[in-house]
Parts: structure tokens; sequence; C-alpha cells
């Protein structure tokens, strides 16, 4: 935690409605990454009793350059991804961020609130600008201050994250003390991160320390929604292991991270724990386990396969769920933004209009 973020934050999120928010960045396609470190515990979530509220966060993606037609199919194939994968739009807030103006205006805010320093120590925006910082768009620099009002626009108190976003929302955390500490309120909550199940960090088919990324360039690195059977069955097959047969016990992955990750995979697909595969697996070769992992996979994503297909023959119905589910966020945002920027001491005198 940072130093001018210090107020006691147990009690905050308990005086909010809970609220689930969460987006996935339409730049590519969806992977088996996505699925099972996102959008099949979105999913779950629906029947957990809390309001879900899931973004496809179109202007995360423009951080970097991004072909506007080929943006454009993307989040609508990113839609289709989470309808296939269950999410329901009528239990479930669906939407494209830029449909909601709230997220940009509190952003802006959030620019002044959090400090430079805070955003300096993001590892993602080194490992994304490299040696070319000084060429990277500001936005790449400051989107955790975007990501921050994704979630407190919504007063969201949950959020589903994967590893590789803790340091993002402690970031939306700080945020929201330091907001409150600066004007004296309990305005925002102080969001509680939600790590779960077997693969919330899916990684590379080729390299098991690397996360499996949709921008990869090796497409075998990778499992689409998108793919087929025989292409699903093939990746698993090709993936890469080492020469022992799996451990006896889970412990016995350690230094395996190819090994550990299919292991992973399985478990996640099964509704199993590691250890339960290890236990039905363990001893034998990756000549017995990766066919039952692809056939395992093959059940489970066909039918995800199938029906984003069917969804995508009609974007007219995508764009109908997405643009009522803007208005649905909307309606819980735009009085949060209100109240904010009265805090702040802006004047606004307009007439309320829709």
């Amino acid at each position: 935690m940072n130093e001018s973020a210090t107020a006691s934050t147990a009690p905050a999120t308990a005086r909010f409605r809970q609220r689930i928010f969460s987006g996935i960045q339409p730049s590519g396609g969806l992977t088996l990454g996505n699925y099972l470190g996102a959008l099949k515990r979105f999913v779950e979530k629906q029947d957990e009793g809390i309001e879900t509220v899931y973004c496809l966060v179109d202007l995360h993606a423009i951080t970097v350059w991004q072909d506007p037609e080929k943006l454009r199919h993307a989040t609508r194939e990113a839609a289709a991804g989470f309808i296939a994968s269950g999410i329901d739009p009528a239990r479930s807030i669906l939407f494209n961020q830029s449909q909601v103006a709230a997220h940009a205006e509190l952003a802006w805010i959030f620019n002044c609130v959090a400090r430079m320093g805070w955003l300096r120590r993001m590892t993602q925006f080194k490992d994304k600008a490299g040696k070319n910082a000084e060429e990277a768009s500001v936005g790449l620099f400051a989107y955790p201050n975007l990501m921050a009002a994704d979630i407190l626009a919504y007063h969201a108190t949950h959020v589903p994250v994967g590893e590789d976003q803790k340091q993002h929302l402690e970031l939306t955390r700080d945020i929201a003390i330091k907001f409150n500490n600066d004007f004296g309120v309990d305005f925002f909550p102080v969001v509680e991160p939600v790590i779960e199940g077997a693969a919330t960090r899916v990684m590379s088919l080729r390299d098991g320390t690397r996360k499996m990324s949709k921008s990869d360039p090796s497409d075998m690195s990778r499992i689409n929604l998108t793919d087929d059977a025989d292409a699903i069955a093939q990746k698993f097959r090709k993936a890469r292991t080492d020469p022992e047969p799996l451990p006896e016990t889970v412990e016995g992955l350690d230094g395996r991270p190819e090994a550990r990750n299919l292991v992973n995979i399985y478990a996640a697909l099964a509704d199993r724990t590691p250890a339960a595969v290890i236990a039905e697996f363990g001893g034998k070769g990756f000549g017995v386990f990766k066919p039952a992992l692809a056939d395992l996979a093959v059940e489970k994503l066909r039918p995800i396969s199938a029906e984003m297909t069917r969804l995508m023959a009609d974007v007219a119905e995508i764009d109908r769920i997405l643009g009522a589910g803007a208005e649905r966020a909307d309606a819980i945002a735009r009085p949060i933004l209100a109240d904010c920027l009265d805090i702040v001491g802006m004047v606004r005198s307009r007439p309320a209009h829709g």
C-alpha cells in the first residue's frame, strides 16, 4: 500500500452493496486462458446472488493503435464469447466501455488523484513499452487509472482478476483510499480481489513460464475459443512437455512448468483439483495424458465455438445486447459520477438529460 493511502480498509466494503465488476480487452481473439481465467468464473458468479457487471474495455484497447474495423469485429466477437460461455445478458450487465462516458470522465479525476510514482511502479507498462517507453502513448502509461475508474464508477466491491492484474487492483484501492482521505468522505469502496480456481493463470502451450496470450506470434501457443475440434486436439497433442511421466504428487510438479500448466488446465476444465488429476494420471506418460486432455477440452469448448459462430452471424443482435447493457450500466455509473463531481467541487447547472 502506498504511503498516502493509509486509511483503515476493513469496514469500508461492507458499507456498500456487493457488486462484481470485471472486463476483458477486445484486442484479439479470446483464448482458453480468457475462458478458464475469467469467463468460466464470471458465469459461476451469476449464481452467487451478487450483481455482476462485465465490460469489454475497448478504450483500453486503443492504448496501442488498433485498426478500427478489426477493433469493432474483436469487440463483437468478445461479446459472443461471453454469451457463448454462459453469460446471460438478462442476469448480468454486459456492455462495451466506450458506450458509458462515466469511465473516461472518472478516469480524468483519477489522473489527478493518482501519483506519478505509483504509475511508474506498474510492471505491465514496463513490459509493454519495453525500451521504447518514450514512444508509448500517454494512455498506455495512465491506463491503470482508467481501470480504477472502470471499477469504481460502479462502486464495485469485488473484482475477479488474474495474478498479473493484482498490482493494478492495488492501485485502484490506493486511489479509492486517497480520494476518500483527500475529501474527507467515505465514498469509494476499497475493492477486494477475487482470485480462485486451479487455472487462474493459464500458460503458453509452448513455454510454461509465459502466460497464454492472444498476442503471441505462434498460434500453437494458445487455444482460441474459435478453434475447431481438430485444432484443439492437435495443439494439445503438440504442447511442449518434458520427458518424465506425471509425478505421483502435486509437489512433484515443482520445476516442471509445462507439466503443471497442463495439469492445471485439465483440473479447471473438469472442475477438479490438481491433486485429483494427479491421483488419476500420476505415473503415466504424456502419451496418455495429452490425448485425454485434448478430448476433455474438445468436449468443453466445441459448444462454445459453435455458439460463437452462430452469434457472429447476427452482429445486429450482439450490438443490441451491448447497447441494452450500456443503458443499464450507465444508470448505475451516472449518479455515482455526479456525486463524485459534487464532492470534487464542480459546478453542475445543466438540466438533467438522458
